[in-house]
């Protein structure tokens, strides 16, 4: 036998010594009753009786708002089966019995966010479930739950070496997976499925841990909601949360704005199942969806969704040669410009900012993308500014076309202001004159802020030939006027 398997097996004898049984006493009785067709409420009720202060938490939990929203008082585990139903009941005895098992000891840091993030897990993929293998959600909650459960296992009992195993963790440059062989002699993933099988957990953890089963619409389930809290860690904006909404939407069949929504609605119902369950100190460590950030993630979404079109750019430069020798007015002039930089471009944000109150600022007269209304009502810069000098009126001043964010620029990057950093943000943006003849008008912005993309060479062209089209097109409307 193989020092892998020597590590599982020493490990599985040693944790099936700790204080960690009990638990699995629990969870193999309420899976028991899972797999019993004609399982009486009776049954579930003894199951839990045998323990009077898991009775005493599951009657406090299911009166709570989150399970009891009529408020009506439960006073027995019988009147909790017929009022919040059986499944409920045993899910609740379950999460209940796991977090007392883990979170009564002085607990590290490790195992609350692991089981933070197991319950958010849980939650997710229950979501999920309800859309494709409806009936099947208390199976799929209880498995995504315990889908770390040997990592959950470790850090509450594994003493002296979850304390060696955190060290190296913390060590910069170290591999996780490979300070976990080690440690325990083998792997995060085999010892769950190694407990699995020794408190007879259910098939489908260990389902969820098999590339071969990933067909499986509750396996799909599970993994989902586990891969959606892994990576809520790193933002709601974040390129791999994208790519699960989309994941998410083609599963489920929902579109990607639902799919968002539902996702963020979880979150949420995360952090209250488990403060419902006890477990106040996990629910600042599941992510949060503030207004303002879940707002920043759909912006994002949505940005990121813009790509150029070259027929519509085509067709606005077409019409903007055509207003330059036959005439158009303002308004029709900057919303083809408008449309073409920003459907046709490609270009998330795209802005005229033009000199007014007799020269002495810019105000902006047209804009496009996520966000730009709040700059056509309230944008206001100053055209001069000899203490501070800025981008805006450079640009104009010089008659040049800028992409700031290249080296190319770096040495006009003191140009950009403080004020103009806290209406436009930050990175890459272009800046070009506009001109009606030698008349100054005011200046043309553009940006890909909101998804925080690259520009592109491409796009710079693209903008160049609009402004010096714009520039003609004004510069008739005066000859004209």
């Amino acid at each position: 036998m193989g020092a892998r398997s020597q590590g599982l097996q020493a490990w599985i004898e040693r944790l099936n010594q700790s204080e960690l049984p009990a638990l699995a006493g629990v969870v193999q009785d309420l899976q028991r009753l899972t797999q019993e067709q004609h399982a009486s409420v009776q049954q579930l009720a003894d199951v839990l009786l045998r323990d009077a202060a898991l009775t005493s938490k599951v009657l406090r939990v299911g009166n709570s708002s989150y399970y009891n929203p009529s408020q009506e008082v439960i006073k027995t585990i019988t009147r909790a089966i017929v009022m919040i139903g059986f499944d409920n009941v045993r899910l609740i005895s379950l999460s209940v019995s796991l977090i007392d098992g883990l979170l009564d000891r002085a607990p590290r840091h490790q195992l609350q966010e692991l089981l933070a993030r197991s319950f958010h897990a849980a939650v997710q993929a229950r979501n999920v479930s309800g859309y494709v293998i409806p009936r099947h959600e208390e199976e799929v909650f209880i498995a995504a739950l315990l889908f770390n459960v040997g990592e959950l296992a470790f850090w509450g009992c594994g003493g002296e070496q979850a304390d060696e195993l955190a060290a190296m963790l913390a060590q910069p440059g170290v591999k996780a997976e490979e300070a976990v062989q080690q440690v325990l002699g083998t792997s995060f993933r085999q010892l769950t499925l190694g407990l699995t099988k020794s408190w007879n957990l259910g098939e489908l953890i260990s389902l969820a841990h098999s590339a071969a089963s990933s067909s499986d619409a509750g396996v799909r389930s599970v993994l989902l909601g586990v891969r959606i809290s892994e990576a809520a860690l790193e933002g709601w904006g974040s390129p791999r949360m994208s790519g699960l909404i989309s994941e998410y939407a083609a599963f489920t069949g929902v579109t990607e704005e639902d799919a968002l929504r539902l996702i963020l609605a979880s979150a949420d119902e995360a952090v209250e199942v488990a403060s419902t369950f006890g477990a106040d100190r996990l629910c600042r460590l599941i992510p949060s969806t503030d207004p303002e950030q879940i707002q920043l993630q759909q912006s994002q979404h949505q940005a990121s969704l813009l790509q150029p079109n070259l027929l519509k750019m085509q067709q606005a430069l077409q019409d903007l040669g055509l207003m330059a020798t036959r005439g158009g007015d303002v308004g029709l002039i900057l919303q083809t410009l408008l449309d073409g930089l920003h459907h046709g471009a490609g270009l998330e944000r795209v802005m005229v900012a033009v000199l007014a109150d007799r020269q002495t600022c810019f105000r902006v007269r047209g804009a496009i993308g996520v966000g730009t209304q709040k700059w056509a009502e309230e944008f206001v810069l100053p055209a001069e500014q000899p203490e501070q000098p800025h981008i805006f009126s450079y640009a104009l001043r010089q008659r040049q076309s800028l992409w700031m964010g290249v080296p190319a620029s770096y040495n006009l990057e003191d140009l950009v202001t403080q004020p103009i950093r806290q209406w436009l943000g930050k990175g890459m943006f272009f800046i070009a004159p506009l001109m009606a003849g030698t008349h100054e008008i005011g200046v043309l912005y553009a940006d890909c802020r909101i998804s925080g993309r690259a520009l592109k060479h491409e796009q710079f062209v693209a903008f160049q030939r609009f402004t010096q089209l714009v520039g003609r097109c004004l510069a008739a409307l005066s000859r004209r006027s």
